[in-house]
């Protein structure tokens, strides 16, 4: 597959990817009025892949990383693009246990794509699925809220995602969506098993193909006066009700008497 080199900024993701994929790192730009014990590490990291090093003035790298707050330091970065639905088939068809999978429809936020990922990896989940059109790629900004688990959770870009789910589920797993208008709260969905959970974007929800795709629509209880919550803080909730299903059984407590 044909790499596309980024620009990625900030110590957790250049640290994330000098230490997970150091061979992808082509050159680095460091702020010359930086100083302090993690920056002269990095520095020291970074010296020993013989990349060209370039320690520049903090205007260089404000415009190469467009205005972002970088911490100083900046790479160019060439490892592996998103991948293709033919990747997750051999993904998946290497998988020891029962797979996990998170699907996130046309969310495009790259915060909350890198906050997602970063609570995938934490929760346990093997790939992330995204359509390939209006939804945010691995951007700058992805890798660094992401920090570092862009490199442990792989993300698949589909070009037609409501076909992706549907052999997902001849594949034998079973796909389980968020929607505020569900009857069933999450808590009493059964998240055991080859899983897909599948959130929907930043205000829309679901499309309509994607939620006619899935075999049973849940929602995240609400109490207050919000009617809903963000993605990322909502994939949350739902991972780690999954991890902690996956790991402790599925209980449903009864009605004391």
């Amino acid at each position: 597959m044909p790499t596309q080199s980024r620009i990625i900024h900030g110590l957790h993701s250049v640290r994330a990817a000098v230490r997970y994929d150091p061979v992808h790192v082509i050159e680095a730009w460091l702020d010359r009025q930086c100083h302090g014990g993690r920056w002269y590490t990095l520095r020291r990291q970074l010296e020993a892949l013989s990349c060209p090093i370039h320690v520049v003035e903090r205007r260089l790298l404000d415009r190469l990383t467009g205005g972002s707050v970088h911490q100083g330091v900046a790479i160019r970065f060439s490892g592996e693009p998103p991948r293709t639905e033919a990747d997750l088939n051999a993904l998946l068809s290497g998988l020891d246990q029962d797979p996990l999978l998170l699907v996130l429809d046309q969310v495009q936020d790259p915060h909350n794509l890198g906050a997602c990922l970063r609570t995938a990896n934490a929760a346990g989940v093997q790939a992330l699925i995204t359509p390939r059109d209006r939804a945010v790629g691995l951007t700058p900004a992805v890798h660094k809220v992401a920090a570092g688990a862009v490199q442990h959770v792989p993300l698949f870009q589909v070009t037609n995602l409501a076909r992706t789910l549907r052999k997902l589920r001849e594949a034998g797993m079973w796909l389980l969506g968020m929607a505020e208008q569900a009857d069933t709260t999450l808590y009493e969905a059964d998240l055991s098993g080859p899983l897909v959970l599948v959130m929907g974007a930043e205000g829309t929800g679901m499309r309509r193909l994607t939620r006619e795709c899935c075999d049973r629509l849940v929602r995240i209880p609400m109490l207050g006066a919000v009617s809903s919550l963000n993605v990322s803080v909502a994939t949350g909730v739902v991972l780690y009700e999954a991890m902690r299903q996956r790991t402790q059984g599925f209980t449903i407590f009864p009605a004391r008497e």
